[in-house]
């Protein structure tokens, strides 16, 4: 199968006063911009074969900087959680509600306040990533890399979902501003080969096949031989 890159959008306005964004349309402040910026030298490396972004302005905003002359396709499936009323709110004041330690222990049985049950943005994350996969994969062919850009929440539930990881963990993945996570879907199981990376991205792309093998049935061409690991 193809090789996914999820891109978490740089730093926004909101990341920089400790606020909780959800879907309002706030922008990248020039951390963020400069973020976003970075990741496009990493990801010039690639031959990228689709761009899908989430439709918030700040996903937008970082992939005009890290895919210069692309054309997003924006997915729907791939937005933020909605927070619904804990939206604009700052995230010291949230932490002091009843619901904050649910969220952080029990976030499968979460459903915000006029918003969003974790366990619904979850499953129609996933369900885009692995869609969306497919689509490139049946497209482009095995060895086709693709890039998403989304959130933080989102990312890290589409990597619990990878790592067979139930959603109450997901709490203890990490996918800061600008970072880039890699999952190599299989008909077997999903293979997680980078997690918050900041680094070098070029030994990604998988060897072309020779024939004997197809890389999605191996487990050194979808995992060990992937040049790195989390």
């Amino acid at each position: 199968m193809a090789t996914v890159l999820l891109l978490r959008h740089g730093r926004t306005t909101a990341n920089a006063s400790g606020g909780l964004a959800g879907r309002q349309p706030v922008e990248l402040d020039d951390t963020g911009r400069a973020q976003a910026a970075r990741a496009g030298e990493r990801l010039k490396e690639l031959p990228l074969v689709a761009v899908v972004s989430s439709p918030l302005i700040r996903c937008r905003q970082t992939l005009e900087l890290a895919t210069p002359g692309t054309e997003p396709v924006l997915e729907d499936g791939l937005i933020e959680c909605g927070y619904g009323d804990w939206e604009g709110r700052p995230l010291k004041e949230l932490a002091k509600e009843p619901l904050w330690p649910v969220v952080q222990h029990h976030p499968s049985a979460v459903v915000f306040p006029n918003g969003e049950a974790m366990a619904a943005m979850s499953a129609r994350a996933v369900a885009a990533v692995r869609s969306w996969d497919a689509r490139v994969t049946e497209e482009h062919g095995p060895e086709a890399v693709w890039l998403a850009c989304s959130h933080g929440d989102v990312i890290k539930a589409i990597v619990a979902d990878a790592l067979g990881l139930h959603l109450d963990q997901f709490q203890r993945i990490v996918a800061d501003p600008a970072s880039i996570t890699v999952i190599r879907y299989t008909p077997g199981r999903p293979f997680v080969v980078r997690v918050n990376e900041t680094g070098e991205l070029a030994s990604l792309v998988p060897p072309k096949s020779d024939g004997r093998e197809k890389a999605a049935d191996s487990d050194a061409a979808v995992g060990g031989g992937a040049g790195g690991g989390v």
